[in-house]
Protein backbone atom coordinates (compact mmCIF):
# COMPACT_ATOMS: atom_id res chain seq x y z
CA UNK A 1 0.00 0.00 0.00
CA UNK A 2 2.71 2.46 0.43
CA UNK A 3 4.38 2.10 -2.62
CA UNK A 4 0.82 2.57 -4.22
CA UNK A 5 0.53 6.22 -1.69
CA UNK A 6 4.16 6.87 -2.96
CA UNK A 7 3.21 6.91 -6.69
CA UNK A 8 -0.27 8.53 -6.01
CA UNK A 9 1.96 11.42 -4.29
CA UNK A 10 4.58 11.64 -6.57
CA UNK A 11 2.27 11.65 -9.59
CA UNK A 12 -0.76 13.88 -8.48
CA UNK A 13 0.51 15.46 -5.87
CA UNK A 14 -1.21 15.47 -1.62
CA UNK A 15 -4.33 17.31 -2.73
CA UNK A 16 -4.77 15.20 -5.72
CA UNK A 17 -3.84 11.90 -3.90
CA UNK A 18 -6.60 9.86 -3.29
CA UNK A 19 -6.86 6.81 -0.48
CA UNK A 20 -9.55 4.94 -3.10
CA UNK A 21 -6.89 5.14 -5.94
CA UNK A 22 -4.35 4.15 -3.28
CA UNK A 23 -6.60 1.07 -2.05
CA UNK A 24 -7.48 -0.05 -5.81
CA UNK A 25 -3.96 0.12 -7.07
CA UNK A 26 -2.83 -1.94 -3.98
CA UNK A 27 -5.56 -4.27 -4.20
CA UNK A 28 -7.41 -3.93 -1.31
CA UNK A 29 -10.28 -1.40 -0.40
CA UNK A 30 -10.36 1.70 1.95
CA UNK A 31 -11.67 0.33 4.91
CA UNK A 32 -8.36 -1.79 4.76
CA UNK A 33 -6.49 1.68 4.12
CA UNK A 34 -8.22 3.54 6.82
CA UNK A 35 -7.89 0.90 9.48
CA UNK A 36 -3.90 0.52 9.35
CA UNK A 37 -3.84 4.94 8.36
CA UNK A 38 -6.68 6.55 9.61
CA UNK A 39 -6.80 9.86 7.58
CA UNK A 40 -5.22 10.68 4.13
CA UNK A 41 -2.09 12.46 6.17
CA UNK A 42 -1.51 9.40 8.33
CA UNK A 43 -0.69 7.32 4.81
CA UNK A 44 0.90 10.16 2.97
CA UNK A 45 3.42 10.28 6.08
CA UNK A 46 3.68 6.50 6.09
CA UNK A 47 4.49 6.51 2.99
CA UNK A 48 7.26 9.30 3.22
CA UNK A 49 9.14 7.48 6.14
CA UNK A 50 8.99 4.42 4.37
CA UNK A 51 11.28 6.90 1.34
CA UNK A 52 13.84 6.86 4.82
CA UNK A 53 17.22 7.01 3.71
CA UNK A 54 19.26 4.49 4.47
CA UNK A 55 22.36 4.77 2.74
CA UNK A 56 25.67 5.50 4.88
CA UNK A 57 28.94 5.65 4.31
CA UNK A 58 31.36 4.63 7.32
CA UNK A 59 33.52 7.37 5.69
CA UNK A 60 37.46 6.96 4.73
CA UNK A 61 40.90 9.32 4.88
CA UNK A 62 39.33 11.21 2.24
CA UNK A 63 37.15 13.53 2.22
CA UNK A 64 36.65 14.14 -1.74
CA UNK A 65 36.15 10.57 -2.11
CA UNK A 66 33.54 10.65 0.74
CA UNK A 67 32.18 13.58 -1.09
CA UNK A 68 31.43 12.47 -4.71
CA UNK A 69 29.98 9.11 -2.90
CA UNK A 70 27.55 11.44 -0.79
CA UNK A 71 26.23 12.46 -4.23
CA UNK A 72 26.51 8.97 -6.27
CA UNK A 73 24.31 8.05 -3.42
CA UNK A 74 22.12 11.19 -3.80
CA UNK A 75 21.83 10.31 -7.39
CA UNK A 76 20.43 6.97 -6.96
CA UNK A 77 18.24 7.88 -4.63
CA UNK A 78 16.83 10.74 -7.06
CA UNK A 79 16.68 8.80 -9.92
CA UNK A 80 14.62 5.91 -8.15
CA UNK A 81 10.84 5.87 -9.43
CA UNK A 82 9.08 8.56 -9.05
CA UNK A 83 12.16 9.72 -6.77
CA UNK A 84 12.15 13.39 -8.62
CA UNK A 85 8.23 13.70 -8.54
CA UNK A 86 8.12 13.53 -4.94
CA UNK A 87 10.56 16.69 -4.31
CA UNK A 88 8.12 18.58 -6.78
CA UNK A 89 5.48 16.91 -4.53
CA UNK A 90 7.02 18.53 -1.33
CA UNK A 91 7.52 21.74 -2.91
CA UNK A 92 3.88 22.20 -3.51
CA UNK A 93 2.29 24.82 -1.70
CA UNK A 94 -0.85 22.43 -0.99
CA UNK A 95 1.27 19.69 0.39
CA UNK A 96 0.21 19.30 3.88
CA UNK A 97 3.12 21.30 6.19
CA UNK A 98 3.27 18.37 8.48
CA UNK A 99 3.98 16.31 5.64
CA UNK A 100 6.45 18.39 4.27
CA UNK A 101 8.45 18.48 7.76
CA UNK A 102 8.22 14.79 7.64
CA UNK A 103 10.39 14.81 4.44
CA UNK A 104 12.63 17.15 5.01
CA UNK A 105 13.45 15.48 8.68
CA UNK A 106 13.54 12.14 7.00
CA UNK A 107 14.79 12.70 3.07
CA UNK A 108 16.19 16.25 3.07
CA UNK A 109 18.30 16.55 6.94
CA UNK A 110 20.08 13.65 6.99
CA UNK A 111 21.67 13.70 2.93
CA UNK A 112 22.49 17.47 4.37
CA UNK A 113 23.94 16.42 7.14
CA UNK A 114 26.38 14.14 5.80
CA UNK A 115 27.65 16.23 3.12
CA UNK A 116 28.03 19.05 5.69
CA UNK A 117 30.01 16.69 7.81
CA UNK A 118 32.55 15.91 4.67
CA UNK A 119 32.82 19.08 3.80
CA UNK A 120 33.72 19.82 7.81
CA UNK A 121 35.97 16.86 7.41
CA UNK A 122 37.58 18.01 4.47
CA UNK A 123 37.96 21.76 6.42
CA UNK A 124 39.10 20.33 9.56
CA UNK A 125 41.78 19.24 7.51
CA UNK A 126 42.86 22.09 6.42
CA UNK A 127 41.92 20.63 2.33
CA UNK A 128 39.32 23.59 2.05
CA UNK A 129 40.13 27.13 2.78
CA UNK A 130 39.67 28.30 6.31
CA UNK A 131 37.21 31.27 5.43
CA UNK A 132 35.25 28.38 3.11
CA UNK A 133 31.21 28.88 3.06
CA UNK A 134 30.21 25.44 3.80
CA UNK A 135 26.49 26.44 4.73
CA UNK A 136 26.28 28.03 0.82
CA UNK A 137 28.12 24.83 -0.28
CA UNK A 138 25.94 22.08 0.79
CA UNK A 139 22.37 23.49 -1.04
CA UNK A 140 25.04 23.84 -4.52
CA UNK A 141 25.65 20.28 -3.97
CA UNK A 142 22.26 19.11 -4.80
CA UNK A 143 20.65 21.95 -6.08
CA UNK A 144 22.71 21.03 -9.34
CA UNK A 145 21.27 18.43 -9.83
CA UNK A 146 17.57 19.78 -9.74
CA UNK A 147 18.22 22.23 -12.16
CA UNK A 148 19.41 20.16 -14.62
CA UNK A 149 16.70 17.67 -14.38
CA UNK A 150 14.69 20.82 -15.24
CA UNK A 151 16.56 21.97 -17.76
CA UNK A 152 17.25 18.57 -19.53
CA UNK A 153 16.31 15.34 -20.12
CA UNK A 154 19.86 14.18 -19.91
CA UNK A 155 22.10 13.77 -16.54
CA UNK A 156 25.18 15.47 -17.13
CA UNK A 157 27.67 12.70 -17.33
CA UNK A 158 29.79 12.09 -14.37
CA UNK A 159 27.71 14.60 -12.89
CA UNK A 160 28.95 13.70 -9.09
CA UNK A 161 32.65 14.03 -9.83
CA UNK A 162 32.06 17.12 -11.61
CA UNK A 163 29.85 18.81 -9.23
CA UNK A 164 32.54 17.79 -6.36
CA UNK A 165 35.38 19.25 -8.43
CA UNK A 166 33.17 22.76 -8.99
CA UNK A 167 32.41 22.56 -5.31
CA UNK A 168 35.72 22.19 -4.07
CA UNK A 169 37.08 24.29 -6.16
CA UNK A 170 34.88 27.34 -5.01
CA UNK A 171 35.82 26.21 -1.01
CA UNK A 172 38.99 26.84 -1.92
CA UNK A 173 40.58 23.28 -2.26
CA UNK A 174 42.28 21.18 -4.80
CA UNK A 175 40.38 18.51 -5.89
CA UNK A 176 42.66 15.03 -6.07
CA UNK A 177 43.56 14.32 -10.43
Amino acid sequence: MLAAARRQLAERGYDAMSVTAVADEAGTNRQAVHRRWPTKADLAAAAVASLRDTVRHAGSDDPFADLVAELHDFRRGIARPDGLSMVGTMLQRTTDPDLRARYRARIVAPRRARLRAVLDRAAAQGLLAADADLDAAVPLLTGSFYGRALASDQPLARWAERTATLVWRALGGTPPT
